[in-house]
């Protein structure tokens, strides 16, 4: 299985409203519930009002598009990342999976995942 690095850094936060987002951007993530709206986005993407935000994340994407039907993917590659202390921060979409880490663990992620057979392009 193929992992591509995403050449920018991403941000993490909470927004009280979507209105202001300029959704002509090629790389945003929104989760809308009951308690919040997350965004995911390009570090210099990210909105001046955010309510909270955590800066400094990298990703990796599970290339191609994967069959619903298929198990476990998510879980084995966040499984091996927990094994080497690696947190993570994960969304999909409905083609693919994407795993956040920390610009710090980046390199180190890359190189546990290529150990354990996972091609990093």
């Amino acid at each position: 299985m193929q992992l591509q690095k995403l050449p920018y850094s991403l941000t993490v936060c909470k927004v009280q409203s979507t209105s202001r987002l300029d959704l002509t951007k090629d790389f945003y993530f929104i989760a809308k519930t009951d308690e919040e709206i997350s965004l995911v986005c390009k570090a210099e993407d990210t909105p001046k009002d955010t309510v909270e935000r955590s800066d400094g994340w990298k990703a990796f994407r599970i290339q191609g598009v994967l069959d619903f039907s298929l198990i476990g993917i998510l879980s084995k590659l966040t499984g091996i990342l927990a094994d080497n202390k690696i947190g993570i921060f994960a969304v999909s979409t409905f083609n693919t999976d994407y795993i956040l880490v920390k610009a710090e663990n980046f390199d180190k992620a890359a190189e546990v995942l290529s150990n354990k057979g996972y091609v990093i392009i």
